[in-house]
């Protein structure tokens, strides 16, 4: 009688959600939902509500919220986009391409960084922003390259990683952009990509789950939701265009161990119903990506 069993293909994914879709719940109480309904992580977004990198108790609120991911199990990313954090009247201003303030917008990343340090969370998300009306190509390149390689030495001293995302209608928008900061960098190891998923079907030119395979090498964070090809609106799963089992399969197939966060920052009217429609349509994405890989025969030992 033979002795090989068949071994079930699982994806090991970690799936989160940012706290940006909860923008009217307390932190602690965004995270306790978040826990129950099963995600594993979170994608924490510094701002007012949450968590003020400004606070003047800031390092008494890190030491409790350490805590607090450590006993509901959750795991972190720090990310940066908190629109009016820097600026009440200008979104997202300034940037790292701004004609002024783009030392705010590098203290706040350098906090971030620290932050990071002090929960013991590896990745930092972030962006280029916006390229101010006639600023020059070259000149946009060096602004950002500059502040770049400056904010990358400082993760790297903190045992930190920059997930740098590429964001639509931003001056780094696409993949191809992304490579050619990276290359600018020097390809240092401590710069590394976040992927967002339904950008990918917003406006990059090849299938999404390409878009992963592409992205693999560089891979240290995953936003996702869904999203129609040209509309950069983030959407609630089922409601766009993106067929996501092949996704996650190919997240698995690229070995990502970092968060796979739920993007939906416009949903916090409805968050613990959205939050608990998106952890059972990953769950089950991810149950029709694992069915799709061939089962791998074993025998006792764990000899092939």
């Amino acid at each position: 009688m033979s002795s090989r069993t068949t071994q079930t293909p699982t994806l090991e994914l970690t799936f989160g959600y940012g706290t940006n879709g909860f923008g009217d719940h307390s932190l602690d109480d965004a995270l306790t939902v978040l826990a129950d309904l099963g995600y594993q992580g979170v994608g924490l977004t510094l701002d007012h509500r949450h968590l003020d990198p400004f606070a003047p108790d800031l390092p008494r609120q890190l030491t409790r919220l350490a805590a607090r991911l450590d006993a509901l199990g959750l795991t972190a990313v720090i990310e940066t986009g908190g629109r009016y954090l820097l600026d009440p009247r200008r979104k997202h201003h300034p940037t790292l391409l701004s004609d002024e303030g783009v030392e705010l917008r590098v203290d706040l990343l350098r906090r971030a960084v620290l932050i990071a340090a002090e929960l013991d969370v590896r990745v930092v998300s972030f962006w280029s922003g916006h390229a101010p009306p006639g600023l020059s190509e070259a000149k946009a390149w060096d602004r950002l390259t500059a502040s770049c390689e400056e904010l990358t030495s400082y993760a790297a001293a903190h045992d930190v990683t920059l997930g740098f995302e590429p964001e639509p209608g931003m001056f780094v928008d696409t993949l191809d952009r992304f490579d050619d900061l990276r290359r600018r960098l020097g390809e240092p190891e401590a710069f590394g990509l976040t992927l967002d998923i339904g950008h990918c079907r917003c406006l990059e030119p090849q299938p999404v789950a390409e878009c992963v395979r592409r992205a693999g090498p560089h891979l240290v964070n995953v936003q996702i939701e869904d999203m129609k090809r040209g509309d950069h609106t983030h959407l609630e799963f089922g409601t766009g265009e993106i067929d996501f089992p092949p996704v996650l399969a190919a997240l698995a197939e690229v070995g990502h161990r970092g968060l796979v966060g739920v993007e939906l920052p416009r949903h916090s009217h409805d968050a613990p119903e959205t939050a608990r429609r998106s952890i059972e349509f990953l769950t089950s994405a991810a149950a029709a990506a694992a069915s799709s890989v061939p089962s791998v025969p074993s025998v006792p030992g764990g000899r092939r």
